[in-house]
């Protein structure tokens, strides 16, 4: 590999802020065939491609995402050196940078992370989503402190880290208003051919409810599969579909949405892990969420 240039650098940093060649030289004040060229060079230093392009839109690839991150860093250091230097000193905030799966509730997600930004000194926290597998591409290389994710490591996935078990919790169902009310009875017989929403089958409690569903001879009625959970509640405080929901934050849905609880699914577990490069955690912050996890949130 060539020794990286920096300026080739903040030419890929600039466009993949933008996402749009044209529009980054022109904030550069470059010509479209001066920034493209050198960012050619960047790749054939690295070795690497960075961008695809979809008509005018410059996407990342895998690798450029985590160009990106480094490119991020190098850049923010930059600016307070700067800032230093002008008699502007600054100081820096620890920084606690986490990956979540897509499909994890919000909600848990920023109740796993509350207890990091209550250690007394201010934390800055910065939130990637994604799907698992790439997450842990992006731990392996340091650019996440921590995943959360709702299953552990894959076996097919050859990074080099360990699960942290949080905890579990049981499995509702939420709907809206009389009806919910209505399908308390005779539950869970009650969902078969009802209107359902549910997470796709990359989440691992997918893979369960279709078991459950099967071992109970259930045929709800699918209308919706959302890979972010935020959507799917969305959609479910409209009053489309039942709804599944972590029963750890039941009582949080239930006010935040507007619906009421319809059952419990007997015999399903949610799973919630920690996932780090680390055999014992040593980052205060992530310490700090695994034991609020496992004391109060899925105590």
């Amino acid at each position: 590999m060539d020794e990286l240039n920096y300026h080739h650098l903040r030419l890929f940093w600039a466009v993949a802020r933008e996402g749009n060649l044209s529009r980054a030289a022109r904030n550069l004040r470059l010509t479209p065939q001066t920034v493209s060229t050198q960012i050619r060079d960047l790749e054939s230093s690295l070795g690497e491609t960075l961008f695809t392009r979809t008509g005018r839109r410059m996407s990342l690839t895998d690798v450029g995402r985590v160009v990106l991150g480094y490119a991020e860093e190098i850049f923010s250091t930059g600016r307070e050196l700067q800032e230093s230097l002008r008699g502007h000193p600054t100081e820096r905030t620890p920084r606690i940078v986490v990956g979540a799966v897509n499909a994890l509730p919000k909600i848990i997600v920023r109740r796993l992370i509350e207890p990091a930004l209550e250690l007394g000194d201010p934390v800055r926290f910065v939130c990637h989503e994604g799907p698992l597998e790439q997450l842990l591409a992006d731990l392996s290389v340091h650019r996440l402190d921590v995943v959360f994710s709702d299953s552990p490591i894959p076996r097919n996935v050859s990074v080099r880290a360990y699960n942290h078990h949080l905890g579990h919790c049981g499995v509702s169902f939420m709907g809206r208003g009389e009806k919910a009310t209505r399908l308390r009875k005779g539950f869970p017989g009650s969902l078969s051919g009802v209107p359902m929403l549910l997470p796709t089958h990359e989440s691992a409690v997918r893979r369960e409810l279709d078991t459950w569903f099967l071992e109970n001879d259930l045929h709800p009625a699918i209308i919706g599969e959302f890979e972010d959970s935020a959507l799917l509640k969305a959609f479910g405080e409209t009053g489309l579909g039942v709804f599944p929901i972590p029963s750890a934050i039941e009582a949080e849905v239930t006010r935040q949405y507007d619906v009421r609880t319809i059952g419990w699914a007997a015999g399903i577990t949610e799973n919630f892990y920690a996932i780090s490069v680390e055999r014992r955690v040593a980052h205060p912050g992530v310490i700090a969420i695994c034991r609020s996890a496992r004391d109060e949130l899925f105590a």
